[in-house]
């Protein structure tokens, strides 16, 4: 089969185990690309789909796929243009033996245009979102802002720990506010979109079209506001739209991983404006709120598990929302492909890559540093230096990559470690997983460096 009559099969599958909105969402711009060595290549539109797909549904592909084949596996990666990547530096840049003629970019929609309440995530409402202790005064504020943007609440700031639905609740307001009055102009943006656009911008001469697409909105949602630190030109810019959003009365909601104070390199003029209005913490849910998550997710589905099972996803997934619901999906795809009912044993044994990473401490990046330039025989202060020849840069993209894998840090606190960019981790990870795949000498070092970490680098999905 080609890789087109392959991923039509398995987009069938797929849309049997999950709900439409979600579907179209995630799936419906996700492009077969061809078949490299039997990998099967998806075209995917951002870095930030590709990320939110492979952290939630990598399990749902891959069984999809192998059902759409008759039985055999099917290796599947994604490729995304460099150039939505918002720029690279040298440490992005791979060797050229690791690139594929077939995993070429093509051409994209250009990064100017305005990301506009179309943009927003169709199942990222207030009715799907649940509600418990964890949430609830983050949630009141946020319906709040929504009936009545810009007269309470302004700023609000909204910070918590990945995975715990911060961009689902503003998100959410977006949509409330524009159901109660359709002619509402919104805007959401990430913070790191909101950086291409800038640098778009500049190269264009545009900066009075991009000032203006901000400015003349009346709901403007940034998420992962810390991914401004180091941006002065940006932060500058973004100091003027607060303010004229603000002294016309418009609602601005940011979301971040930290307080605002907490964030080190934010201008302190900025962070007094962002804690002005309401700053509210989201925190990991308990016992109760994640029972009552799972079993929403689960009426979404066309699957039924046992109470038992659900009990136990609840008891023993703790760390994030995120990781909750990939574990039942991962659960729900299991049941939906296989005829033999879903045991205790058998859900155990299947999310014990998941029940793993939940038992075990992060290890710190400074550790992670450590142990990657002593294997490599380096100074540990090459791990953040500017130095580029490629015995310096490869164990740098190793290090970057481990602390992705190996600990529940964001991609801006993990590119401020190396003293490097967010799309630099990014393109690691990429650049590090074709290395793998591609040379066993270097694969050996990277898992020979896994083991040292107390890790088995066979419950690391590179």
């Amino acid at each position: 089969m080609n890789a087109t009559t392959i991923w039509t099969k398995a987009c069938d599958q797929i849309m049997q185990i999950i709900n439409k909105s979600q579907y179209e969402a995630w799936f419906a711009t996700l492009r077969p690309l061809g078949l490299e060595r039997d990998t099967l290549l998806l075209g995917v539109d951002n870095d930030f789909k590709q990320t939110w797909i492979e952290e939630n549904y990598r399990d749902v592909i891959a069984s999809a796929l192998q059902v759409a084949s008759g039985g055999d596996a099917v290796p599947f990666r994604f490729v995304v243009s460099l150039e939505e990547a918002g720029g690279v530096d040298d440490d992005a840049t791979p060797p050229a033996s690791t690139l594929s003629r077939s995993a070429a970019p093509a051409k994209r929609r250009p990064r100017t245009q305005p990301a506009l309440a179309a943009n927003l995530n169709p199942h990222f409402t207030f009715e799907e979102y649940v509600i418990g202790p964890s949430n609830s005064f983050a949630h009141a504020a946020a319906t709040a802002v929504a009936q009545a943007p810009g007269r309470t609440y302004n700023p609000l700031f909204i910070y918590g720990q990945t995975g715990l639905g911060k961009t689902h609740l503003i998100m959410a307001i977006g949509h409330r506010a524009v159901q109660n009055d359709p002619a509402t102009r919104v805007a959401y943006v990430t913070s790191e979109a909101l950086l291409n656009e800038y640098i778009d911008a500049i190269q264009k001469n545009a900066i009075t079209e991009f000032r203006n697409r901000y400015r003349k909105v009346d709901i403007l949602l940034v998420d992962d506001i810390q991914f401004l630190v180091g941006k002065q030109r940006l932060q500058e810019e973004f100091f003027h739209c607060f303010n004229d959003l603000h002294m016309k009365g418009k609602q601005i909601v940011m979301t971040s991983d930290r307080p605002a104070r907490e964030i080190d390199g934010l201008e302190q003029r900025l962070v007094s404006r962002f804690e002005s209005g309401l700053v509210t913490e989201l925190e990991c849910p308990d016992f109760e709120t994640r029972l009552a998550i799972l079993r929403y997710k689960q009426s979404a589905s066309k699957v039924v598990l046992s109470d038992a099972c659900m009990t136990f996803i609840a008891q023993h997934v703790t760390s994030n929302v995120r990781t909750l619901e990939g574990a039942l999906l991962r659960a729900i795809t299991f049941t939906t492909l296989n005829p033999q009912p879903l045991t205790l044993d058998t859900l155990q044994n299947l999310l014990k890559d998941v029940l793993t990473q939940e038992t075990q401490e992060d290890i710190s990046f400074d550790e992670i540093q450590r142990i990657v330039a002593e294997h490599f025989d380096l100074r540990l202060t090459d791990m953040s230096s500017k130095r580029r020849p490629r015995s310096v840069a490869m164990p740098r993209q190793v290090a970057m990559v481990l602390c992705r894998k190996l600990t529940r840090s964001s991609l801006p606190e993990i590119a401020k470690a190396f003293g490097k960019t967010h799309a630099t981790v990014i393109h690691a990870c990429k650049l590090i997983k074709v290395i793998i795949e591609t040379d066993p000498d270097l694969a050996k070092q990277i898992y020979a460096v896994v083991r040292k970490l107390g890790r088995d680098p066979k419950d690391i999905d590179f």
